[in-house]
């Protein structure tokens, strides 16, 4: 794949920029701070970085004089070779964490979808990941600072260019090399963990073989103290069981409580729910249309009406028979005026004794009160037996008059009044629907027994349930229900236990009997423990030695493992670099003679890569030997990692060509083997795109193109703004 132009806005020191590049080599030049890191760091994320990204550095990016809104955004225009001829195509990242967005126009697809994206762009560059691309396709220049002075550092970074990490192995070895020697040393001035636990082991050992020998009669002690404590764990585990079984009787007494009276619930509720059915029932199915009070008084009435009319023919059926006899003289009047005279009279006998004392003439005494407190009485009592008979006789000659008065009416008056009794007691059998008496009366009394049946069966609905309304019944009746089902199936999950009778009272025996058991064994307990308490031996002395022994042999087997870890982990390091880098190293020494003699002129045409450490080290003609490259100079050994990292781009993408992006890498060169290390960055530039960044202007004549960019001018003059720092949009990628 190679890079037509790339495009940017609010990135870093840019607020806009246009970069076009070559499909050979394209030398990006410009002093510090011209943004030459922007170009390949805007690369690299294009590339590799997924636009919904919430890393950190990324809000980092935009502009100092972007507004905060600012999201940067980069567009990266591109060709690809492939078998139908060549295809062109965009892409176009937005960074702005979760809401970022991508756009991949490429083989007349458009694809928004930020993974999809990355996974063509992994196809199209052999690239997977930012961390494989900037340890194999992008070379920084600070990668070469650092070679000279770690031995393992040029190893290290090999290796990371192989896997495509950013690590590498040599790291991990010396802290286990380091790790091995600091347990397995066995000198007797610094000896080694393993030492050191092994003599403290032998120790520990000898210190409890002696506890153990004068630990014999407390072992035999500890043995019964042993024994009565099993018996009082055991008598604690029945006596546990027992009051379990005992709760779950008790339980069960109470679910089976509480079930009776959920059934007798439901029975009441059910009957009620009968009862007002039937009530239902009744109230719909009255014998007369009309209520009962109504149906009452007109039967009532009827009665009266029937009774007066057979008196009325009674009377008409024969003659009326007048007879006046004088009334003779009432007794009730001489009585009348005797009682009053007596009452009068004792009022004065019983009055005068008291005027006379009042006026000092006479004292008569108690005696004549009382006398005339009696006659007055015996009047009173005659004056009530006078009343009584006048009323007496006032009612005879009423009655004495009813009777006249009958006997002379006038038959035509009896008879009209005969025919409005009957009129009116056929209105009263019309209204109610009736011919007769009878039937009224029949009526009546299957309408009170209708409604006494009613207020029968109310008076049993309220036995019942009370004063609940009717509608909530069959709920409370269902609930019930549902409750005796609950209690019924709570029952059954407790087992056995709750059909056996009387349990409760068989367990709270046994439970009586586990207890006593229980401080039997407590006391056995207590005595075995005061005999061994009073043993002189120092057990927990030798429980200590024990202790520690099994201490130093847990650390002693911990020492032993993590050395059997640690060992097995080099070796499973150094097999892993074994089987990856071996053709690795083939590939480079392969790749790396031809490039390497091509950048120093001819003088290191033969390369030895070690399998395992990764070591280089080149035949120098001087000494007709192999020397490893750590001991040539800093130029030499900068060219050497940048031929390795070039065969390791081949090796790694396959048949994918990523664009190669370097960070000025021959800055340690001389102008020759810089002019040579050109000359081969040109002929891989036929099979790959090459972006060479660098401040210098040596490499413009051999480049396919040149972009030059402008330096920072602003100076703090104090009187400044953010859009002064802001460079020039219009230099960007403007041709040298």
């Amino acid at each position: 794949m190679r890079v037509r132009k790339l495009s940017g806005r609010d990135f870093r020191r840019y607020r806009t920029f246009d970069i076009d590049f070559a499909p050979g080599l394209t030398v990006v030049r410009g002093p510090n701070e011209s943004g030459k890191s922007t170009v390949q760091r805007a690369l690299e994320l294009a590339l590799t970085r997924r636009a919904t990204s919430t890393a950190s550095e990324l809000e980092s990016l935009r502009p100092w004089g972007a507004p905060p809104e600012a999201r940067s955004i980069i567009t990266v225009e591109f060709e690809q070779d492939d078998e139908d001829g060549q295809k062109v195509g965009t892409l176009e990242k937005t960074f702005a964490g979760s809401r970022g967005t991508v756009r991949l126009d490429y083989d007349g697809q458009s694809i928004t979808d930020p993974t999809l994206a990355d996974q063509v762009m992994a196809e199209l560059t052999g690239i997977p990941t930012e961390g494989f691309f900037r340890s194999t396709a992008s070379v920084h220049h600070f990668e070469l600072s650092d070679l000279s002075r770690d031995e393992g550092a040029l190893r290290d970074r090999l290796q990371a260019s192989i896997s495509g990490a950013d690590r590498g192995t040599s790291r991990a070895k010396k802290k286990l090399d380091k790790a091995l020697h600091e347990l397995t040393t066995r000198g007797d001035r610094n000896p080694g963990r393993l030492k050191v636990a092994e003599q403290a082991v032998e120790q520990a050992q000898a210190a409890l073989e002696q506890g153990e020998l004068a630990l014999a009669q407390l072992e035999r002690d500890r043995d019964t103290l042993s024994a009565a404590r099993d018996r009082r764990a055991d008598a604690e585990t029945s006596l546990s069981e027992r009051r379990s079984l005992l709760e779950k009787a008790r339980q069960a007494e109470r679910l089976v409580a509480e079930r009776q009276a959920a059934s007798e619930r439901y029975e009441r509720y059910r009957q009620a729910v009968d009862v007002v059915a039937e009530l239902q029932h009744l109230a719909s199915t009255h014998p007369s249309p009309n209520p009962l009070p109504i149906v009452r008084n007109a039967v009532e009435r009827l009665r009266v009406l029937d009774g007066r009319i057979r008196e009325l023919r009674a009377a008409l059926a024969g003659e009326v028979a007048v007879q006046f006899d004088v009334a003779p003289e009432p007794t009730w009047r001489p009585l009348s005026r005797i009682s009053v005279a007596l009452v009068v009279i004792g009022i004065l006998i019983a009055g005068a004794p008291v005027i006379t004392k009042a006026l000092d003439i006479a004292d008569p005494g108690v005696l004549i009160q009382g006398a005339g407190g009696v006659i007055a009485v015996v009047g009173l009592v005659l004056a009530a037996v006078a009343l009584w008979l006048r009323r007496s006789a006032k009612l005879q000659a009423q009655m004495r008059d009813v009777e006249i008065d009958r006997r002379l009416r006038g038959r035509s008056d009896m008879e009209a009044e005969l025919k409005d009794s009957e009129a009116r007691a056929e209105g009263q059998l019309g209204a109610l629907g009736l011919t007769g008496l009878s039937e009224a009366e029949d009526l009546l009394a299957r309408e009170e027994a209708h409604v006494a049946q009613i207020d029968k069966l109310t008076a049993q609905l309220e036995g019942l349930v009370g004063k609940e309304p009717a509608e909530t019944l069959p709920t409370q009746r269902d609930t019930a229900a549902l409750e005796i089902s609950q209690k019924t199936s709570a029952l059954e999950a407790l087992g056995p236990i709750a059909k056996e009778p009387r349990a409760r009272e068989r367990l709270e025996v046994e439970v009586r009997d586990q207890e006593g058991a229980l401080e039997r064994a407590r006391d056995d307990e207590a005595n075995a423990r005061a005999r061994v308490e009073a043993n002189t031996v120092d057990a927990e002395q030798v429980a200590g030695q024990a202790e520690r022994l099994t201490a130093w042999r847990e650390q002693l087997g911990a020492s032993q493992r993590r050395q059997r870890v640690f060992a097995a982990t080099l070796a499973a390091i150094e097999r892993a670099e074994q089987a990856t880098m071996k053709t690795a190293t083939r590939y480079l020494e392969a790749h790396m003679v031809r490039d390497l003699a091509a950048v120093t002129g001819g003088r290191y045409r033969r390369v030895r890569v070690d399998d395992k450490t990764l070591d280089i080290e080149v035949h120098a003609p001087e000494k007709d030997d192999w020397v490893h490259v750590t001991s040539l100079s800093q130029g030499t050994l900068d060219a050497i990692f940048l031929v390795a990292r070039l065969g390791l781009v081949r090796l790694v993408t396959g048949d994918r060509r990523p664009p190669l992006v370097f960070d000025d890498p021959f800055v340690t060169l001389d102008d020759t083997r810089a002019a040579r290390a050109l000359g081969l960055l040109r002929t891989i530039a036929k099979d790959f795109q090459v972006i060479y960044l660098t401040t210098s202007p040596r490499y413009d004549e051999a480049a396919d193109a040149v972009v030059e960019l402008d330096g920072p001018t602003t100076l703090d003059t104090g009187s400044g703004t953010l859009d002064d720092l802001a460079p020039d949009s219009s230099a960007i990628g403007r041709p040298a």
